[in-house]
């Protein structure tokens, strides 16, 4: 249609017309109320911010003298948040002379990484920034995996035990010498 036929005839409806597709040969146009289509639009916009989840990144701080207590403490409340499907991001920091002694906050997020392994990975590993020594854990996506480990098709089923009789054991590969355990930089 001609664009001043098409312009006359939402006139004549006393409607607008309504350029949808710009970048399209020919641009698309409609004859529709274009008040009643920015209201919908703006409607299909907040159910999609709606349905959206955001994630948190709380914080826990820690010294590198941080008391048993008060390490479990903290790392109760990590494992609460990470359970609720938030970041931690876990910060050791140093004042003065605790600068000589890194090790300390290193022991101490190596520890806590050990303990949440079980629900949280670690997105970045521990580092240095200033005078704080962070790591973030980001919690596991396990419900995904289960789904698929408790329902295999049934010709895959049938399919598995063949191939555990053709399997042959491999040697397994030398694993490489692990770091010290004070040494994250």
């Amino acid at each position: 249609m001609d664009t001043r036929d098409a312009i006359q005839e939402a006139r004549r409806r006393s409607l607008d017309l309504v350029e949808i597709a710009p970048t399209a040969q020919p641009p698309v146009a409609k004859i529709i109320d274009y008040g009643k289509f920015l209201y919908e639009q703006k409607k299909k916009a907040h159910e999609a911010k709606k349905k959206q989840v955001t994630v948190q990144v709380k914080e826990i701080k820690f010294r590198p003298g941080t008391d048993d207590h008060d390490y479990r403490y903290r790392m109760e409340h990590a494992r609460q948040w990470l359970g609720e499907g938030d970041k931690v991001r876990a910060a050791i920091a140093f004042r003065g002379r605790e600068m000589t002694h890194r090790e300390l906050g290193a022991k101490i997020l190596k520890k806590l990484s050990e303990e949440l392994a079980d629900i949280a990975e670690v997105e970045v590993a521990p580092k240095m920034e200033g005078y704080q020594m962070f790591t973030i854990f980001v919690p596991k996506k396990t419900g995904i995996e289960t789904k698929k480990k408790a329902s295999p098709k049934p010709a895959e089923a049938a399919a598995e035990p063949e191939k555990k009789k053709e399997k042959v054991e491999k040697p397994k590969a030398a694993k490489p010498e692990p770091k010290d355990d004070d040494e994250i930089f």
